[in-house]
């Protein structure tokens, strides 16, 4: 059995694994770069190690530091959170060298589902429906380029190790690819360290699409229904919900039979997320998977009524899933907005710093996953996003009004947030028509405040 558990993470993420720790009666250690010291998961985990200062490759991306912590105190899991090491196949087998369980999936299957490319040639293989494009990697703009020709502009160039909008780029044109290629490789270079490149055909204003699937090692695969993660600015998610109000009953139910035979095919177990774009015209094609747990897992949770990070550590501990298909019956619909700590009119530029008081909206159907509080400075060095605010409701609508209202009861005072944009959101009627697609922030929405919100604030 599982008896003490690391998080090699921080933020909120740290703060709900350790809430799901203490729910099964299982110690928490949480590790921490010294700019965190004073942060909510240091304070609530039952034993705290400082890994580093300075940025999180000296902490929290520090694989050898993160393991002697580990064995330090005497814990026998790790739980990785999202992001950092979280889908790095090299920490998966450093924590195996050691004895140590890591909660998530093993090495060789976030080899073969990380590297994008890769993942695309193994479900074209398994007769998952992809976006058409490259089947083989690319490494050099002269390939690329004739590989382009032939699957027709516009084109979609991506990183093979991508991730978060990085090494991203589309070529609207034969004129402009080689720029795009070149920008794309040595974003792709630098962020992950690998050049890799595959193309796809860019489907012009599509949905996205995934779908959650939970996978232990007794060969059971249940999938926990979709999510629709279209609004985003950047390749970065704003809002999530679920259901996708872009997928009718047909489409769900092939979507979900993908979503398993994905998984299936390279031997998934613990919590995924095959990721789906949808066109215009209703057609739906395999993009990616992510191997963790992700940021807006909490809208499944409520839809479902299941807990996937306790779920993560029991299958972990080579427990069988505690539900099945048959018990998958999702009600009502969630939404989630991401707040996070930037200026929506100065191009979304981060702003750290203290928060000085801090109110979190509460009520039936409403979830604030978080580590702020009142006296806590935001640090410069790691991601802006701050808190999520999840709702449920029994429509769409009812979710919707909700979210309105638990924005409005939100205030974070001390540093600038895009609470005030979320709420705007919630109120443009193409979001509120649920036609929201992946271009709908550059094309549609403005910066601006509520009406009721001071200078103060």
């Amino acid at each position: 059995m599982i008896h003490k558990v690391l998080i090699a993470n921080r933020g909120e993420i740290a703060v709900r694994i350790i809430r799901a720790c203490r729910n099964m009666g299982i110690p928490s250690v949480a590790i921490y770069a010294r700019e965190d010291e004073k942060s909510l998961h240091v304070q609530m985990a039952d034993q705290r190690v400082c890994i580093g200062e300075g940025p999180a490759k000296n902490s929290y991306l520090n694989m050898d530091r993160i393991i002697s912590a580990a064995l330090n105190v005497g814990a026998d899991a790790i739980h990785p959170g999202f992001g950092f090491l979280s889908e790095n196949s090299a920490f998966v087998r450093k924590c195996q060298e050691n004895n140590l369980i890591f909660i998530g999936p093993e090495a060789d299957v976030i080899d073969r589902m990380g590297n994008k490319s890769a993942a695309r040639k193994t479900m074209m293989d398994a007769g998952v429906p992809v976006v058409p494009g490259s089947r083989e990697p690319v490494y050099d703009v002269k390939t690329a380029k004739k590989m382009a020709g032939e699957i027709g502009y516009p084109v979609m160039i991506k990183a093979s190790s991508g991730g978060g909008g990085k090494g991203m780029r589309v070529a609207e044109t034969e004129e402009e690819f080689e720029t795009q290629f070149n920008v794309a490789q040595r974003e792709s270079a630098n962020a992950f360290g690998d050049d890799t490149m595959y193309l796809e055909q860019f489907v012009v204003n599509p949905r996205h699409v995934e779908i959650q699937i939970m996978a232990d090692t007794h060969g059971n695969i249940v999938s926990l229904g979709d999510r629709d993660c279209s609004v985003q600015r950047n390749h970065q998610k704003l809002i999530e919900e679920s259901p996708s109000p872009a997928v009718n009953a047909a489409m769900r139910a092939k979507m979900n039979e993908y979503a398993i035979l994905a998984a299936k095919t390279v031997g998934y177990t613990n919590a995924g997320t095959i990721e789906f774009i949808v066109s215009p015209k209703g057609e739906f094609f395999f993009m990616e998977m992510n191997t963790r747990i992700q940021v807006e897992h909490g809208v499944t949770e409520m839809v479902t009524g299941t807990d996937l990070i306790i779920e993560q550590i029991r299958v972990a501990d080579g427990k069988e899933l505690s539900f099945t298909q048959e018990d998958v019956r999702p009600r009502g619909h969630a939404i989630e907005c991401r707040i996070n700590a930037e200026i929506p009119e100065h191009n979304f530029m981060p702003s750290p710093g203290l928060v000085q008081m801090i109110h979190l909206p509460a009520g039936n159907g409403v979830r604030v996953d978080t580590a702020l509080y009142s006296g806590y400075r935001i640090p410069s060095e790691f991601d802006s996003m701050i808190a999520k605010v999840l709702v449920h409701a029994p429509d769409r609508d009812a979710a919707i009004r909700k979210m309105r209202t638990a924005l409005d009861e939100m205030v974070i005072l001390g540093v600038q947030t895009n609470l005030d944009f979320q709420y705007q959101i919630m109120h443009h009627p193409v979001f509120c028509e649920g036609k929201a697609d992946t271009g709908f922030i550059e094309s549609f929405m403005k910066i601006s405040k509520r009406p009721d919100v001071t200078a103060a604030e």
